[in-house]
Order: structure tokens, then sequence, then C-alpha cells
């Protein structure tokens, strides 16, 4: 079974080809999207897309990961990524992001995660989905708030980044706080 394709007012969400690795090369490659992510590599050698995109189908089937590529509804133009790390067993997943910086401040980060959180609930049938980020990088905790996640606490030098410990915001949401949110 294939990543699904997930629609917004903006945005197409869908599944990642090799097709996007200059492209995700490219974006990602910025110092300052790594510089806000855990894991993002800097610098982004050529190979490592590929590398990266190569694993993402067999984290799907496998019940492990479900990454998405966020695409312009308007266009098809690749501008980010966006997934779940799944614990099934728990019913839980962390949700993680990233956009190129020439699409920063647009609400499209908020777009995709309101999109990731229905997947997750609705179709993962999670009861929970969480996220963190750098205190540095509070652009990525205003999206956890708009989304309705809830503040759960920070953990202290909790992950090295480059060669500094960095202190880890994370927020939470529930899926019975979610339908209250929506509605449903």
């Amino acid at each position: 079974m294939p990543v699904p394709t997930l629609e917004t007012k903006q945005l197409i969400l869908r599944a990642f080809t090799l097709a996007d690795a200059k492209r995700v090369q490219h974006l990602a490659g910025a110092f300052v999207v790594a510089d806000t992510t855990g894991h993002m590599p800097h610098p982004y050698k050529d190979g490592m897309a590929e590398e990266w995109l190569g694993g993402l189908d067999s984290e799907f089937e496998h019940g492990e990961g479900a990454t998405f590529a966020i695409t312009l509804r308007a266009t098809g133009e690749l501008i980010g990524a966006i997934g779940l790390t799944i614990q099934s067993h728990n019913k839980r997943a962390e949700m993680g992001y990233w956009l190129g910086v020439p699409y920063w401040n647009h609400g499209y980060a908020s777009e995709a995660a309101r999109a990731i959180l229905q997947f997750a609930f609705e179709q993962l049938n999670l009861n929970r989905v969480y996220a963190s980020h750098f205190p540095r990088n509070p652009a990525s905790g205003r999206v956890m708030q708009k989304i309705g996640m809830k503040y759960e606490g920070t953990l202290r030098q909790h992950f090295v980044r480059w060669t500094d410990p960095e202190d880890l915001v994370y927020y939470g949401i529930l899926k019975s706080e979610w339908r209250r949110t929506t509605n449903l």
C-alpha cells in the first residue's frame, strides 16, 4: 500500500519519488533549514537525498513512518516535507516537518500539519501525536500551537545539535482533544 495523497486548500501532500531528490537537496541544503531540525545533514551532499528517499516506502510499509512531500496545489512545486515516526504499539507518533526558506511564513506548515493530524487520527487510528522544537526556533512552536497541540514541557540540554547541547520544547495532542477542536 503506497503513501496516500492528502489534499488541503493550498497544498497536496504526496509520496516522494526519486525524481524529487535534486529539489530536496536544494531546499534542505540551506544551512538555516538544517539548523532548525534535529536530523537534517549539512552540507547536504550529492546522494544523500536519494538515500533518504529510498527508505521512505519501506518505513511506511512496515508501519514505522509516513513521510509526505509538501507541494503547492496550484503549481505542483515541492516546498518541503512532513511526516510521522510511528510507534503503533503505543498508538502514538512524533511529527516532524521542514520547509524551504522561500516558503516560510505563508501558513504552509500549519496547513500541512493539520492534514497530518487528521491522517494520524482517522487513518492510522493513533491516540497521540507529539512534536518538539528548539527554543531558538519559536516559529515551529507557533505551528504546533496553531494546530491545537499543548505545551508539555522542556527537556533541558536533551539534544546535541552540531556540537552544543540544546533544550527541546515538547507539544502534544490527543485524539480526543483533536476531535473537540475539529468538531468530529
